[in-house]
């Protein structure tokens, strides 16, 4: 038998109930610590019975659940320490702690339990927060006053029927410009739309059928720049260089030379017979 199944039985024999009986004092290991379901008119005897009979001393919290047409759970998590000559047990590694979690549940009609206050101090807070949170009655609670809420709060805040502040519709207060706030977007202005090149308006885009009197959507679509045939088109020809009489380029020795003088031309010898006597 495991520790959990230990419990469990110390619990009903301290209520009295059969140990074979798991309607009234019911066994969870399915998922996280093990869980003792106990009725609601024995909520306070059942959290007496596990301080002292199983030893859980240590108090951690307690809190609910809403379960809608089910009602609410209530449930408070309790601990112990192993003493040195116990074994480890079932599922819970090396740990010396046993975890255990109690709950009852209560109509949504009427959500009233006793305080444990007087099982366990610790639960004074806890049971307040419940309070206010899930409007659940802790009958002999010494101040059973609002904890977190401001006092002009209204409803409770963890009750599924409630309306979270999140889903209102309010502008946002951050807002620096006008229309930069979704939700008076109707009525502010709102900044000028500019459509990308080539893009026609939506008056005139969409199909259309043949004969239709409607704009062509493929007409509205013109591309801002002209084709590159319609530039080429604009240009000046080039002047090509004549093809029947090819210019003959110069030789590198003909090039680098200066141009000579024109030489006179030469005396006839056979008129200078005088001088040469």
């Amino acid at each position: 038998m495991t520790w959990s199944e230990q419990a469990r039985a110390a619990v009903a024999e301290a209520l009295a109930i059969d140990a074979g009986d798991a309607v009234e004092v019911g066994l969870d290991e399915a998922f996280g610590p093990p869980a003792l379901d106990v009725p609601a008119d024995r909520w306070v005897d059942a959290l007496t019975a596990v301080r002292d009979v199983v030893g859980c001393t240590y108090f951690d919290w307690l809190s609910a659940v809403d379960e809608l047409e089910q009602g609410f759970t209530v449930v408070c998590h309790v601990a112990r320490l192993r003493t040195a000559g116990e074994a480890t047990a079932e599922g819970t590694g090396d740990s010396a702690i046993d975890h255990l979690l109690v709950r009852t549940k209560i109509p949504r009609e009427d959500p009233r339990l006793p305080t444990a206050t007087g099982v366990y101090a610790g639960a004074g807070w806890h049971e307040r927060e419940t309070y206010e949170m899930f409007a659940i009655d802790f009958a002999g609670h010494p101040n059973l006053a609002p904890l977190l809420l401001p006092d002009q709060f209204e409803g409770h805040p963890l009750r599924k029927e409630f309306v979270l502040a999140s889903r209102v519709a309010k502008p946002w207060p951050g807002a620096k410009e006008p229309g930069e706030s979704e939700h008076d977007a109707a009525r502010a202005p709102s900044r000028r739309r500019v459509a990308p090149p080539g893009v026609p308006s939506p008056e005139a885009w969409g199909p259309r059928p043949p004969g239709s009197p409607a704009p062509d959507p493929l007409a509205a679509a013109r591309p801002t720049r002209p084709a590159r045939s319609a530039k080429r088109a604009e240009r000046p020809a080039r002047r090509t260089p004549r093809t029947d009489q090819p210019e003959q380029p110069n030789r590198p020795e003909q090039a680098n030379q200066p141009e000579q003088p024109a030489s006179p031309p030469e005396a006839d010898q056979g008129d200078g017979g005088a001088g040469d006597e």
